[in-house]
């Protein structure tokens, strides 16, 4: 019953039924099972990413780029600098790269 006396469609007659789980209420709506399978529209996402990255796009070139980029961004570290990656190393945050050490 509403705090005004009066009683609403679905909502519970006494407060006992209201602390009741739905499924055991009388007129409670019974749950459904959803299941969305989205096999087909992550098949069309990556076709859509492999269209706009191109028909010259070269894994094995990205990969080198991107290698050839990581020597660049760690080469020429100050005395401090090289510290701080060795720690960044040792700690597994960063990759060891070839000796362990930024190219001088």
């Amino acid at each position: 019953m509403s705090s005004h006396g009066r009683s609403f469609p679905g909502e519970p007659d006494e407060p006992a039924e209201a602390s009741r789980p739905a499924s055991d209420r009388t007129g409670a709506v019974p749950t459904v099972d959803l299941a969305i399978d989205l096999s087909s529209h992550e098949l069309l996402r990556r076709v859509h990413v492999l269209d706009a990255l191109g028909p010259d796009w070269d894994p094995v070139a990205a990969l080198r780029g991107e290698e050839a980029a990581y020597e660049l961004l760690y080469s020429g570290l100050s005395a401090e600098q090289q510290r701080v990656y060795d720690e960044l190393v040792s700690a597994g945050v960063l990759p060891r790269r070839g000796d362990g050490h930024a190219a001088a």
